[in-house]
């Protein structure tokens, strides 16, 4: 059974349990039928079997590139002031740095340790990203609470997702730990806290610079939410969360280092069209030969420019579509619209940057089209990630070119387009557009 099905199944059951199972007259418990027994047991050996694969993975080597250089700069920190951070070629704003300082202080062997040699090392690198994993799952489960069901089986879609896992355990990126503060601004939001949405949304810009996107749908669902003097208020504090954040790389000149860190990453090592994500450029890219630079082009019409003006018409498209409908539904299908767009569009993209759109559509559930979107895209992200970075099983298995990346690309773009197209066709549930209205007078 597809993970679709799964989920497909699981909320048909509790719907059936909601017509057939109501609550005794006299007060009594509800008795626990074989039903739900086996439900329980599922969603127990669901948790077991996504324990088992971090367990399996998390000491293993990864892709040692990357878990080398995070390393290196674990073992910096642990052996210079936190103010000079940035001194280093770090790519991350603040948030990652305050969780690599975190490790250069629970384990004193990082102050010897450069690479990921050693298995505590490695394991450690990748228990934040793990661990966030468990974050964004009980997130959304806390924001399906209203059908546990489904609040189960999305938390099992999350902890089992190869998309999710391959990421964290094996690989040793840390998408999860900037998604997941934006998983709690959109609970804030959907609690009708607007103001502390914005914190929550502060940190995750500060976490990972591909947060961005997020800010696009966020600012059009807090402006036709509740407003202009909302809006301001909630820029005020996530501005001052940002000030807050950066304060102790001030004195070092640390924002400043950091901007010209991504200038040199953006403009020199990773100039490309497309660096192995399946999207617009990829498709250029195995036309013309791999690897074409972003900065050629005829004058200043480059293909990164070319690239900002579409990203910036399909973002423009969102933001007006949570504006003018500016539901929680919609901030959540906003999220991830926001996100595929960007992935789409820009040049310079890696496969991993699509991550987020896959945690984001689960917040939708039950809706069956969004079901079956969030499938496809989970089938075709995780198969781009393990075709870009193969784990040695995968070596050779699912090519990142040829005609399984010209196809990846195409399906990225049609579920990309169909996800637009469920924003812009959206309508407000019957119940939320008078208290979005009222909120915004």
């Amino acid at each position: 059974m597809t993970c679709a099905g799964f989920l497909a199944v699981t909320g048909r059951v509790e719907c059936r349990h909601a017509r057939t199972h109501s609550m005794p007259s006299d007060g009594s418990p509800m008795p626990v039928t074989l039903r739900g027994r086996i439900e329980l047991a599922g969603l127990i050996a669901g948790i077991v079997l996504a324990l088992a694969i971090r367990v399996v993975l998390l000491p293993t080597d990864g892709f040692r590139p990357d878990l080398d250089q995070f390393v290196l700069w674990v073992h910096d920190l642990a052996t210079t002031p936190l103010g000079e951070a940035y001194r280093q070629n770090l790519s991350f704003p603040p948030v990652m740095v305050y969780v690599f300082a975190a490790l250069a202080a629970l384990d004193p062997a990082f102050h010897t340790a450069t690479t990921g040699a050693d298995l505590t090392i490695r394991v450690l690198m990748k228990l934040p990203a793990t661990l966030a994993d468990v974050g964004m799952a009980a997130c959304v489960a806390y924001a399906l609470r209203q059908r546990p069901g489904w609040a189960a089986a999305a938390a099992l879609a999350i902890l089992l997702n190869p998309a999710v896992w391959y990421v964290s355990a094996w690989w040793g990126q840390f998408e999860s730990i900037y998604v997941l503060p934006a998983l709690v601004a959109y609970l804030f939001a959907a609690s009708g806290r607007p103001v502390p949405a914005a914190v929550a949304m502060a940190v995750s810009l500060m976490t990972k610079p591909q947060a961005l996107v997020f800010a696009v749908p966020f600012a059009a669902w807090i402006l036709g939410r509740y407003g202009w003097r909302t809006a301001v208020l909630a820029a005020l504090a996530g501005g001052a969360t940002v000030a807050l954040l950066w304060l102790p790389f001030l004195a070092d000149g640390g924002p400043f280092e950091y901007m010209r860190n991504l200038s040199t990453y953006q403009g020199t090592i990773f100039s490309v069209a497309s660096v192995r994500a399946w999207n617009l450029w990829w498709l250029l890219e195995q036309a013309v030969g791999a690897f074409v630079a972003d900065t050629s082009g005829v004058g200043p019409i480059t293909l990164r420019v070319i690239g900002y003006a579409l990203a910036a018409w399909a973002e423009g498209l969102v933001f007006l579509a949570v504006l003018r409908r500016p539901t929680d539904r919609m901030l959540a299908l906003g999220l991830a619209c926001s996100v595929l767009v960007a992935f789409a569009m820009l040049t310079a993209m890696h496969e991993r940057y699509s991550y987020a759109a896959v945690v984001f559509l689960l917040l939708l559930l039950p809706d069956r089209r969004m079901l079956w979107t969030w499938a496809a895209l989970s089938l075709v992200i995780g198969a781009n990630m393990m075709a870009a970075i193969p784990a040695p099983p995968l070596l050779g298995v699912i090519p990142a070119g040829g005609p399984i990346g010209v196809a990846g690309s195409v399906a990225m773009l049609v579920l990309t387009v169909i996800c637009v197209a469920f924003l812009l066709q959206e309508r407000a549930p019957s119940s939320e557009p008078a208290a979005a209205a009222s909120s915004a007078a």
